[in-house]
């Protein structure tokens, strides 16, 4: 009988350390979760326009050299910059997907021409099909020109992932996002760009490569 009383108690210690340790995992994961949320939209809200080397523009879709209006909102934001002398030069960049007949950071840098700013101040990154690989590009083109801190421009929500990146890449990197465009449109928008982000950096920060390899499509 003592045996058997004793099996129980063991058993049941057993069941409330798992019941515990589980406990213990989901408020570890959600305080993760939600601190990560938590700078992604802290990082949108921050506006930095210390001087630096150079304005880099985070790449979006461009449709046979027309930027999305994704894009558009970026190469705007980044002009205004450039016109305030917060750099003295601007860095496009994102390639190209399969039978685009020009890059993302071509389709800025011909819009940007178009909207005045001087050729000779605009260097085009045409390489990269993510954030990773185009900041990685965009880093090895700053070292060679002894360009060393860089503001980015993008998406509010997508700053704080993009700063990570960049900094991982050896850039000097502060941020100064768009405050128009789709991605902050309305409420349930940017809710939705939050949680992306979040899932984005978190698994960037695991595995230390693009969400895109995961096939989530985010970058």
């Amino acid at each position: 009988m003592a045996c058997v009383t004793g099996s129980a108690l063991s058993l049941g210690m057993l069941r409330r350390w798992l019941v515990r340790g589980a406990l213990a995992v989901v408020i570890v994961v959600a305080v993760l979760v939600g601190g990560t949320a938590f700078r992604v939209w802290q990082y949108g809200r921050i506006d930095d326009r210390s001087h630096a080397d150079v304005i880099i523009v985070l790449g979006a879709a461009q449709y046979d050299g027309d930027p999305s209006s994704i894009l558009r909102s970026r190469l705007n934001h980044a002009k205004t910059l450039f016109d305030e002398g917060v750099a003295a030069q601007i860095v496009t960049v994102g390639g190209r997907r399969p039978r685009d007949r020009f890059t993302e950071a071509e389709a800025g840098g011909r819009y940007l021409t178009s909207q005045g700013v001087p050729g000779d101040r605009i260097t085009e990154v045409n390489s990269g099909s993510d954030t990773l690989t185009s900041l990685q590009a965009a880093a090895g083109v700053l070292r060679q020109r002894g360009w060393a801190s860089a503001v980015l421009v993008s998406d509010p929500w997508h700053m704080f992932r993009a700063t990570t990146m960049a900094r991982d890449s050896g850039i000097e990197a502060w941020t100064s996002p768009t405050h128009s465009g789709p991605a902050v449109q309305t409420r349930t928008t940017q809710l939705r760009y939050i949680a992306r982000e979040t899932a984005a950096l978190l698994y960037y920060r695991v595995t230390k490569a693009p969400a895109d390899d995961a096939g989530t499509g985010i970058g």
